[in-house]
């Protein structure tokens, strides 16, 4: 099972107890690595896209955003080990070329020291947005096919990464909307809304969503 995690609500946690926004991002980072230690040891969870960073986040005061630019570089380098004991294999999905040196380069380390992680593919969405994406591969195949027509399969082998669709989307917080996330790959996934913060996310959230995923009767189109 792929899950797409859109992970929402650390600033509105950090809020809710009087706190400044950067300590509701720790609270984020902590959360996640409960996500994907949990996630690596559950049978039916093979791969997870968790929403790290959109298109539209630079958006965001430049403090934050450069808040979050020195704790994705840093926290890039010090999972590594955590990653690799929990045999846990990384990709990036986005545009790269977009970040600043240090986390552009932090994550492209990253990706080649998980390289033989077997028990989950955790595909981190940073500098990510699904109209992007979109608009990127069809530039890829444009450049390397001048003049062809293009199809869904080709656009599609012009990914940036190529994993299966995800089966099922989860969105922390409440709200009820993708925020340009995985838009192509969406077509038929289902769509699961938590009440609960990201921060207060555990291994009783990934058993609500497979549990819910399990529920769901899935027709793509048919009867």
């Amino acid at each position: 099972m792929h899950i797409g995690l859109i992970m929402d609500g650390n600033g509105r946690w950090a809020q809710k107890r009087g706190l400044p926004r950067d300590a509701g991002h720790i609270e984020g980072m902590k959360a996640l690595k409960r996500i994907i230690r949990y996630s690596a040891t559950v049978p039916e969870v093979d791969c997870l896209t968790l929403y790290v960073f959109s298109t539209e986040n630079w958006r965001r005061p430049q403090v934050e955003v450069k808040y979050l630019m020195n704790l994705l570089a840093s926290r890039t380098v010090a999972e590594t080990p955590f990653l690799r004991e929990n045999g846990v294999r990384i990709l990036v999905r986005g545009d790269l070329s977009g970040l600043p040196q240090k986390p552009r380069q932090a994550l492209e380390k990253l990706v080649a020291d998980t390289a033989g992680g077997k028990n989950l593919t955790c595909v981190l969405a940073v500098n990510y947005g699904g109209q992007d994406e979109i608009v990127r591969s069809v530039n890829r195949f444009i450049q390397a096919h001048p003049g062809q027509a293009i199809s869904a399969d080709d656009i599609r082998q012009n990914m940036d990464v190529q994993v299966p669709p995800p089966d099922i989307i989860a969105r922390s917080a409440g709200e009820l909307r993708l925020s340009n996330f995985l838009l192509w790959d969406s077509a038929y996934a289902e769509i699961y809304s938590s009440p609960d913060l990201w921060p207060d996310w555990d291994s009783a959230q990934i058993d609500e969503v497979i549990r819910v995923f399990k529920s769901r009767n899935r027709r793509f189109g048919g009867l």
